[in-house]
């Protein structure tokens, strides 16, 4: 089957297409033969386009709408400029699967999209204004565009997080208010956690049952999970993406009693400090710089940067205090592994993470840990370290357009 896997953003749409069966799916033999993301849709987008191995295409063009978006991305697909085979018109796409952020208590696992489903995650944008809104543009783009007959499928970030116990997602405020509006921890990052304990157990040959790892996905947005015989059973994030780790742009874990003081001494509005907490702290806030990892490291080494450095430290030693929560609440783990756009590719983040650690039996093999990056995966420990430390990068695509296959094919989910 062919699978175009969407990932609809407030201003963006990325896009792969994915062949896939449920035989592929068993044999692991699944292919990527697209991808593709559009940015700043509603003015002069940034398109880029690639097909197989080929190198990206980049182009600016008007596109309105994410309707616009879809329709491009669909035609682009059958074009003869896309240098796909067997692509002659949009029938040659078997099935359409969309990243949700917020399936709230609703959807605890992917689902066909139906009517019913479209308004189950329209009663979650309370949940997640600035998310859900944007995946329900690309569901309503690609009904309009497709027709009908093809099959979509909702894939939500929080399904994974599902299996936590009332003690991991219950917050200590008076319990009606969780009855009444649902205020409670869901977490997020559900299908990058979820995918990279299944790589995990592809590459060690543990059973699901055997998988007690702590996975940490750090990227612009940063998450740490608890994984407990293959379940998720802890989280950092919360009722929304803000909770936990230091990210980017977003605080993380701060006193709520922060929101009443800046409002008092700063005059801000509730709105105003949501947007200051989302997108003016975490590394970008405490640098004063940049939310890009990559330029701190880089504003540390060759200026030695105070601020630079302590956004840093800051962001590694959160992450440190996460492992050792997680530690505690499992009563071990056999394994860390790093995956997103910083535990991928910066050897230099995970050691200062691990750094400190040999105590709870965490030691790296910096050799090792040195040549892991740019989409390579692998183990980063030495021999003599009693906890396992992996790299693998994320493939949260290809988990949607396998659960594509799976909910067309009414199939069980594997993993």
């Amino acid at each position: 089957m062919n699978i175009l896997v969407l990932n609809c953003g407030s201003s963006s749409l990325k896009f792969q297409l994915i062949v896939t069966d449920l035989k592929s799916i068993e044999q692991n033999t699944d292919k990527r033969l697209a991808k593709g993301v559009i940015e700043r849709i509603g003015s002069e987008a940034l398109i880029t386009t690639q097909a197989g191995d080929n190198p990206p295409e980049r182009q600016a063009l008007p596109i309105r709408d994410h309707l616009a978006a879809v329709d491009y991305v669909l035609r682009w697909i059958v074009s003869p400029d896309s240098k796909l085979e067997g692509f002659q018109s949009i029938a040659d796409i078997h099935a359409v699967g969309h990243r949700v952020v917020h399936g709230g208590e609703k959807f605890r696992a992917s689902v066909l999209i139906t009517v019913d489903v479209i308004k189950g995650i329209e009663d979650c944008i309370d949940l997640a204004p600035l998310h859900n809104p944007a995946n329900l543009k690309g569901i309503h783009a690609a009904i309009k565009v497709l027709g009908s007959g093809i099959p979509e499928v909702a894939v939500f970030d929080t399904a994974f997080h599902s299996t936590m116990p009332e003690t991991s997602y219950l917050y200590a405020i008076p319990y009606q208010l969780y009855r009444r509006h649902k205020i409670r921890r869901y977490g997020f990052h559900g299908t990058s956690h979820r995918y990279v304990a299944y790589r995990y157990r592809q590459l060690t040959g543990k059973t699901r049952e055997e998988t007690n790892v702590i996975t940490l996905h750090l990227g612009n947005g940063c998450s740490a999970c608890a994984i407990r015989r293959g379940d998720s059973v802890d989280t950092s994030m919360g009722l929304t993406p803000l909770e936990g780790l230091v990210m980017g742009s977003r605080s993380g874990d701060l006193d709520p009693s922060i929101l009443d003081f800046l409002s008092h001494k700063e005059g801000l509005s509730l709105a105003e400090i949501d947007g200051l907490l989302n997108k003016q702290s975490g590394l970008l806030g405490l640098s004063g710089l940049t939310n890009d990892m990559r330029e701190l490291l880089e504003e540390e080494k060759e200026h030695q940067d105070r601020r630079a450095s302590l956004a840093i430290d800051v962001f590694c030693k959160r992450i440190r205090k996460y492992i050792g929560a997680y530690l505690a609440e499992m009563g071990g783990t056999d394994a860390v592994i790093f995956t997103g756009g910083i535990g991928e590719n910066s050897p230099a983040i995970r050691e200062r993470v691990c750094e400190g650690m040999e105590w709870i039996g965490i030691t790296l093999k910096p050799e090792l840990n040195a040549a892991i990056f740019d989409g390579k995966e692998g183990p980063i420990h030495n021999t003599n370290s009693r906890v396992q430390v992996f790299v693998i990068p994320t493939n949260e695509e290809l988990l949607i357009a396998r659960d594509a296959v799976r909910c067309v094919e009414n199939a069980p989910r594997r993993f």
